[in-house]
């Protein structure tokens, strides 16, 4: 299909799409703020708890699960300890970086955020769903 090849039920689902990415979102910052915390700590802990390498992860590797500069992570992990979100460790195979890991606090708050998360990401695969039917030829 041409881009000029939509049609308008095509931009129906596409326009529902980003809505419904746009709802869950503000549902994210929302429950965020409703424990305390800024959405951006929130992604913080959750790339920290989700880490998929080898040991915890390294300010260089929240960088880029975030999509942030590194001087940013660095100020947003800095305000994370001053929190008792976060605690920062000395790599013993390299005591130039810096490993972190959740705080007992931490911890609690994303496990009471990602159980809400869960659910409304179940709501919104079935929504997800219903609208990528819409865009299959």
């Amino acid at each position: 299909m041409a881009r000029h090849d939509l049609t308008d039920a095509d931009y129906r689902a596409l326009a529902r799409f980003r809505h419904a990415l746009r709802v869950f979102v503000r549902f994210s910052e929302d429950a965020a703020r409703a424990v305390g915390l800024t959405p951006a700590q929130h992604q913080l802990l959750l790339a920290i708890a989700g880490h998929e390498g080898d040991g915890p992860p390294s300010l260089s590797d929240l960088a880029e699960r975030l999509q942030l500069r590194l001087h940013s992570v660095g100020e947003l992990v800095g305000r994370a300890v001053a929190n008792d979100l976060v605690e920062r460790h000395p790599d013993p195979d390299d005591h130039r970086r810096v490993l972190l890991a959740l705080t007992e606090r931490g911890a609690s708050l994303l496990a009471d955020l990602s159980i809400q998360h869960r659910d409304e990401l179940r709501r919104f695969r079935v929504e997800m769903n219903d609208v990528l039917r819409e865009l299959d030829p």
